[in-house]
């Protein structure tokens, strides 16, 4: 059977069984902070086994796509050394929420290997946990599995745990018999390591609740969570013993050895480029970018063992970004987002390719010297460290390197370099806490600022110094805590609103408005009166600075839209600022965005603008609001009921903060910037409303003098100033030919001012109108025509006095160039310094160049004696 049929046998065995067949989640979890990436079925469901989310079915199956490269769960180090470790591999699973347990667990699944498959069961064997008797009972008297095939295994294999707390349980595993003539035991045994036995499937039935301190309570609903690597079946099921052997592999291996340009001979290179190109696609294809961090990092490390690995093979310029095309061929029909994404996988491939060609070569010959240079077998902390920090070796490629050599890496001092980095950078990052920085508290604020500015509320709640107390006094900077307030607290890049508090004995001045728990904290200094616990506020937001966020919030969802329109649907918010004065939005993208593209951009959003859609703000459950269309960050946590901001059809965002009523409010939207903030991040400045119109107006002011300073109207100052530079240039091209003409002359003649001493040749000769850079080049032409000589020049330009001495390496026993130059510079006011052979000057006494010069020969024959 192919790894297609396989997939699909598996989803239509549990599809006649009542399983809903789930779509593959992305690799990066959705609303799960917790996770680097997805690492197995049962992560799209982690809400589901908590009991915090309900699904309108209760029994489910999937092709779950996951990546094991980075975190807890890192496979990567392995991946082209072993038969059956990947970065990027295919979980199949069946899934029961409190409906069937552990008898139709195993027969499903004993059922599915054995009839469906047409294993024999002489060829599988099943472990279960040491104290699981129910699921023993199961499999040797229903199922009726030799128990010469059967052992019983202890918590560290058998026993699976979500994490040190919650849902836990008894899992059971069924592994292949490869036959005897494999090396290795059955599980349980000394040689169970060996590749003889394979575990090819898990069953893990979630039966528990672990508490902070060991103890085991039956969960109401037991459930079941199954997981069979499709890779691990295909090979059962096609004969062969390493997973690299099966039909998907075997292909993407040979289109890989073809672009390479080598024999397909088996090679771990091979292995390592076929298996890595299933990892970064789909990471790609799931919005994440190669950077410097987290999962953008994991992706980097990847591409770059794969691009190594290919040198390694001889492939010349880039050529793992072509590899995209092959693996659409195996996987494009399972997952047609892959096939849509091609372009957008291929070029971010080639770009990084690209990218670290740069600096690979550099890297591998700092590497091979080090390597040469080894007095033992481990490569240096500081050398594995410099390869990280100056030419992108992640840690991992240089220990793949290593390995190959025999060799091993000194982690331990790596870690200290990076210790010692992040130090610096802590040091360097310092900043002063705010006063709420440190600010814990219980208690809860109701807010109503969505439909007014302005609303009533009670102290709940005040801190001094990041400490409660019962009063503010007059004076006192600190921070008021209310009930209910109008006040937005800084949160979805939006910052916290400013204003006033108080009655009529007292008035506070909100500087800030920030967020502890479910508290909204108004920063700020009591301007009169005092504020006890307990009194009744008027709170008054700043109403023309709330209006001014507003605009730019609303904005930056267009913007956001426009973006993913334009550059395409790899663009993910990676940070925003949203402040009265303008709007900050950084996001996912691989190159800078061109002129014409933020051209396009302005006018989408502008059009939107003009289009004065009403705003739609609805409260839904986070799973229906995504249904909907609505965009989430990956990585963020929401709640179970969520604010979906929709601007008609342009733009559907979930979204806390708070809106314009109608898109034309915004009034006008101009992008004032676009630059580069990290690796494959790029960020946009852009101003709206009066803000943007401002801009505009300063702009037209500063375009007007322009064209006033070059004597031309508004609408052709850009063609005057252009041939005003072009102008500049052959100037400049002019200048350049006159001086080196002058230095010709000059080294024409040179012989009329020299005077030989002690064999020495010493010429003194002012040239005014040279630069620094034409006086070093002529040092060096009379120092090569005179053959032993001292040469000193001096030159007055633009107002600037220099100076320039040169001694011939064949007398530099006798004389430094340092030596030579210090007193005539110390005569037109000035020092210098530089080589033995070439020192440079400068001063600012002009009348005293000529005497400085003239004054050379006889210092010279003062130190020759």
């Amino acid at each position: 059977m192919t790894s297609k049929e396989l997939r699909q046998a598996f989803l239509e065995f549990f599809r006649a069984r009542d399983h809903e067949v789930v779509a593959s989640s992305p690799l990066v979890p959705g609303n799960d902070p917790t996770l680097l990436f997805t690492n197995a079925g049962m992560v799209q469901f982690k809400d589901v086994f908590l009991g915090e989310e309900q699904r309108n079915y209760q029994r489910a199956v999937t092709s779950q796509r996951c990546v094991r490269a980075g975190g807890k769960h890192n496979d990567l180090e392995n991946v082209g050394y072993t038969a059956r470790h990947h970065t990027f591999f295919e979980m199949l699973g069946n899934f029961s929420f409190g409906d069937y347990f552990k008898e139709q667990a195993i027969q499903y699944a004993w059922e599915f290997l054995t009839e469906t498959m047409g294993l024999t069961p002489e060829k599988l064997w099943v472990t279960v946990y040491e104290d699981d008797d129910e699921a023993a009972d199961i499999w040797l008297k229903k199922m009726g599995v030799d128990k010469n095939r059967f052992s019983r295994l202890g918590a560290k294999d058998n026993f699976w745990a979500m994490g040190d707390t919650g849902p836990c349980g008894p899992c059971s595993e069924i592994f292949y018999d490869h036959g005897a003539d494999v090396p290795g035991g059955p599980p349980g045994s000394p040689d169970e390591d060996g590749d003889r036995y394979v575990e090819i499937w898990n069953l893990v039935f979630m039966q528990f609740e672990r508490a902070a301190d060991g103890t085991l309570t039956p969960l109401p609903k037991p459930s079941v969570d199954t997981g069979m690597g499709l890779e691990r079946i295909a090979a059962v099921m096609q004969g062969v013993h390493s997973n690299y052997q099966i039909d998907l592999f075997a292909n993407l291996i040979n289109a890989a050895a073809k672009i390479v340009g080598v024999q397909n001979n088996g090679s771990s290179s091979l292995n390592v480029i076929a298996d890595h190109i299933r990892a970064c696609a789909f990471l790609i294809v799931d919005g994440v970018l190669p950077g410097n961090e987290g999962r953008g990092y994991v992706l980097r490390r990847i591409i770059r063992r794969a691009v190594r690995h290919g040198k390694k093979l001889g492939a010349e310029g880039t050529f793992f970004w072509k590899l995209a095309q092959p693996l659409i061929a195996e996987m494009g029909e399972a997952y047609p987002e892959l096939a849509k994404a091609q372009a957008h996988v291929e070029k971010v491939l080639r770009k990084e390719e690209e990218r670290f060609a740069e600096t690979l070569d550099q890297g591998m010959e700092i590497l091979e010297n080090a390597i040469a240079d080894l007095q033992g077998k481990e490569i240096p902390g500081d050398v594995v460290f410099k390869l990280y920090d100056t030419y992108g070796f992640p840690v991992d490629l240089t220990a793949d390197i290593a390995r190959e050599r025999d060799l091993t890496v000194d982690t331990e001092g790596f870690e200290s370099e990076m210790d010692a980095q992040r130090d610096r950078a802590r040091a360097a990052s310092k900043f002063a806490a705010g006063d709420s920085g440190n600010v814990r508290t219980e208690v809860e604020s109701a807010f109503s600022g969505y439909d007014g500015l302005a609303d009533n509320g009670k102290v709940i709640a005040l801190f001094l110094d990041s400490q409660p107390v019962e009063m503010l006094k007059e004076g006192q900077a600190g921070i008021v805590v209310l009930d209910n307030t109008p006040f937005y607290a800084e949160s979805g890049g939006q910052v916290g609103d400013t204003g006033t508090l108080g009655n009529a004995a007292a008035s506070f001045v909100v500087n800030d408005t920030r967020k502890s728990g479910k508290a909204n904290l108004h920063v700020g200094t009591v301007a009169s009166g005092s504020i006890n616990v307990g009194d009744e506020l008027h709170a008054d937001v700043d109403e023309q600075r709330r209006r001014a966020i507003v605009l730019n919030h609303s904005a930056t969802h267009l913007m956001h839209a426009a973006l993913r329109k334009i550059l395409g649907e790899h663009v993910t918010q990676k940070g925003s600022l949203v402040a009265p004065d303008r709007l900050r939005f950084d996001f996912s993208h691989y190159e800078p965005v061109t002129k014409e593209q933020l051209e396009r951009i302005e006018a989408m959003v502008n059009e939107e603008i003009r289009q004065n859609t009403a705003a739609e703000v609805n409260l839904m459950g986070y799973d229906e609001a995504v249904a909907s269309g609505a965009m989430a960050l990956f990585g963020e946590k929401y709640d179970d009921v969520v604010r979906v901001l929709r601007l008609g059809d342009f733009s559907v965002e979930l979204c806390g903060g708070t809106h314009v009523a109608r898109s034309g409010d915004i009034g006008v939207f101009k992008i004032t910037s676009e630059g580069g903030v990290a690796s494959g991040v790029r960020r946009i400045e852009a101003v709206t409303g009066q803000g943007a119109l401002e801009w505009i107006d300063r702009n037209q002011h500063s375009l007007d003098e322009v064209a006033g300073l070059v004597k031309s109207t508004r609408e052709q100052a850009a063609v005057k100033v252009e041939q005003l530079v072009r102008r500049n240039r052959e100037l400049e091209k002019q200048l350049a030919e006159a001086k080196q003409q002058l230095l010709s002359g000059g080294a024409a003649s040179a012989d009329d001012s020299v005077t030989e001493i002690a064999g020495i040749k010493v010429l003194a000769k002012r040239m005014d109108g040279a630069d620094a850079k034409t006086l070093r080049e002529a040092v060096d032409r009379f120092k090569d025509k005179l053959q032993s000589a001292v040469v000193v020049l001096g030159s007055v330009d633009d107002g600037k006095v220099r100076l320039a001495a040169g001694v011939t390496k064949n007398n530099l026993d006798r004389l430094k160039a340092g030596d030579v130059i210090k007193p005539v510079a110390e005569m037109i006011g000035g020092r210098g310094g530089g080589r033995p052979d070439f020192a440079q000057a400068g001063g600012s006494n002009a009348d005293e160049l000529d005497a400085a010069l003239a004054g050379v020969a006889a210092w010279v024959a003062g130190q020759l004696g």
